[in-house]
Parts: C-alpha cells; sequence; structure tokens
C-alpha cells in the first residue's frame, strides 16, 4: 500500500477488490470512508444504482476529507457516463478511489480523468497439458470432458495458460483470433459457461490449424 497517495482520487487495477478493501479500510479513517459496491447479485458489476449513490454521496458536506471507494470487477457504460462531471470536478474535500480488477472495463474517458495503478499479484501460470499447436478434435473432446464442471477462477486461470502456451508455441493468430481471447475472459467474468467459452476457443485453434 505504500504506492497509494490517499490524498489523491485514483483508479487501482487489483488482483483481488477484498484484499485491496481490507487494506485500504486500515489506513484511511472509517468515520469518513464509504464503499459503494454492488451487494445484491454475485456478479459484483457496478451499475447505475452504484453510481448514483455515489454521487449522492459526494455531495454531502463534509469539513474533513472523504473517500469514496467505488468497487466493481465490471462496471456498466451508463454507470461511468454518469460518473463522468464529478470524477472531473469532484466536491470540495472528496477523494474517489476506483477499484477493479480489470483496465478493460474502464471506459477511456474515466481512465483520462484520473491516474491508475496496476496493484496485481504476479502469478504463476500453470502448464497447459494441451499441445495447441496440433490440437484437434479428440484432444478437444477429452479436455472439455475433463473440465466441464470447472469453477469460473479455474476457466480464467485455464485461458491464461492458454495464451501463455499460445505464445511460447509461436502460433500464429489473426487479430480477431488474439481478440477472442480476451473477450472470452470477460465472457467468464459476466457468468457466461466456461464450458462454452473454452469449446469456442479450442474451435479456433483447430479451424487456424487447417488454414496451414
Amino acid at each position: 500500500m505504500q504506492n497509494i497517495n490517499i490524498n489523491l482520487s485514483q483508479i487501482l487495477i487489483v488482483s483481488s477488490i477484498n484484499n485491496i478493501l481490507d487494506s485500504l479500510m486500515q489506513i484511511l479513517p472509517k468515520h469518513n470512508t464509504r464503499v459503494v459496491r454492488n451487494e445484491l447479485t454475485d456478479k459484483d458489476e457496478f451499475l447505475l444504482a452504484q453510481a448514483n449513490a455515489t454521487i449522492k454521496e459526494s455531495y454531502i458536506a463534509t469539513s474533513d476529507k472523504k473517500y469514496i471507494i467505488l468497487c466493481g470487477s465490471t462496471f456498466r457504460k451508463e454507470a461511468q457516463n454518469s460518473l463522468l462531471k464529478v470524477l472531473e470536478e469532484p466536491p470540495k474535500n472528496i477523494i474517489f478511489i476506483i477499484v477493479t480488477t480489470s483496465k478493460s472495463t474502464l471506459l477511456p474517458t474515466i481512465l483520462s480523468r484520473m491516474p491508475h495503478k496496476f496493484l496485481k499479484e504476479k502469478k504463476q501460470i500453470d502448464e497447459l497439458s494441451l499441445n495447441l499447436k496440433n490440437i484437434d478434435l479428440k484432444d478437444t473432446y477429452n479436455f472439455l470432458k475433463e473440465n466441464q464442471k470447472i469453477s469460473k477462477t479455474e476457466a480464467k486461470a485455464l485461458i491464461e495458460s492458454m495464451i501463455y502456451k499460445i505464445n511460447t508455441q509461436k502460433i500464429k493468430l489473426t487479430t480477431k483470433e488474439l481478440d477472442s481471447f480476451s473477450v472470452a475472459i470477460k465472457l467468464i467474468e459476466l457468468n457466461s459457461k466456461p464450458i462454452n467459452i473454452l469449446t469456442t476457443l479450442l474451435l479456433t485453434l483447430i479451424h487456424r490449424k487447417n488454414r496451414y
């Protein structure tokens, strides 16, 4: 937490929202800190309702600095648009801290208004057992059968392992094919079925192999 200037509004891109919240609450004044987060679902998505609550809270006058922490794995576009004005011209003594796990969930207009820091922990990427360069339908079927009941976290880890192996095996993909891996992680975060996402990615790699 030594890299965080608590006197400055900012965006924090982190590995775990809960962990960073625990750390922030240890250094910020509890009586003057507000956390705005969607507690109604397990998607951890920052919606327009949370944006409205943020704006309302920011205009409650205070003689001391007040910290408003906006948390979400994803931020809805309309929620961000409604926050633009208050983030650009915050009321007196208000400091905003946006906490999210992915920079890509934030609009360029938001990113341009606040400095951002990457506080993600480096993690070991597990080696993928599949040979992606020569993958076939049989390999794909067996792999999907083994991983048909994996969790969202496990699915994201598998996709990261696939990206790593694509790089190490120097597999050439088109821009559209590469983008599909980024989209896949976003879809997993939005609670799409992991088995469907993995199937699509592996079929993309099979199709790529058949081109050559």
